[in-house]
């Protein structure tokens, strides 16, 4: 894959697997994120999910995928079950699952309060809901646990675990070595957009021991 920002990135995802995308600021993480939800066009390369061409079969592609931004800016006024309302008719899904979905990331009692008026946490949670709304073969988040507290750091890698089992892939990019070292069954190093090191993260802890993923981004 190539873009202004990523050069040369050639990726394989099995299913069912858990992948840990780290690299400092700039490295082209959401970027290579963005290609894959089919949000940025790359100039280069081809992106295929379960067969399917992001160029070729963009509606059967788009129902593969369910995609989590690092951020994203909630319509003024909105409850947490009004907007998984509203992705739920998208997906041609009912109010039932939307409210399993938001009890699934604790946020089924949040009443009248709009979601553009949550913490950072809250809203994380409710962008993780509608990434599993769908129950889709691909999950792609960008920086997901950014704002959570560790309570909620825990039940987001029981949740990822709880995906994997279920046969579902999920990559992610995370600043949070740790987390990565926690769900990620391989973890992938980008630096100024290129794939500077790839390997399961049995790998990456017996070669750089006690520091595991946190010594190989400082290096």
């Amino acid at each position: 894959l190539g873009t202004g920002v990523i050069d040369g990135v050639h990726l394989h995802i099995g299913r069912g697997e858990t992948v840990a995308l780290c690299g400092g600021n700039g490295a082209g993480k959401s970027t290579l994120l963005r290609m894959l939800a089919g949000i940025v066009r790359p100039t280069s390369g081809c992106i295929t999910v379960d067969g399917l061409s992001w160029e070729r079969d963009r509606r059967q592609y788009a129902r593969k995928i369910g995609y989590m931004p690092d951020d994203y800016r909630f319509s003024p006024g909105l409850t947490a079950l009004e907007t998984m309302l509203f992705w739920a008719r998208l997906r041609g899904l009912g109010k039932p699952h939307a409210r399993e979905v938001l009890a699934r990331v604790g946020l089924a009692d949040t009443g009248s309060k709009p979601v553009a008026s949550f913490s950072k946490g809250m809203r994380q949670r409710v962008l993780f809901a509608q990434a599993l709304l769908a129950e889709p073969p691909l999950i792609v988040m960008d920086e997901p646990t950014n704002g959570l507290d560790p309570y909620w750091m825990d039940e987001f890698s029981e949740m990822v675990l709880h995906c994997r089992s279920m046969g579902t892939t999920v990559l992610f990019s995370t600043h949070q070595m740790q987390v990565a070292e926690w769900v990620a069954d391989r973890a992938l190093f980008l630096d100024r957009g290129r794939l500077a090191g790839q390997g399961t993260v049995a790998e990456w802890v017996e070669q750089y021991g006690n520091g595991g993923l946190s010594q190989v981004f400082h290096q």
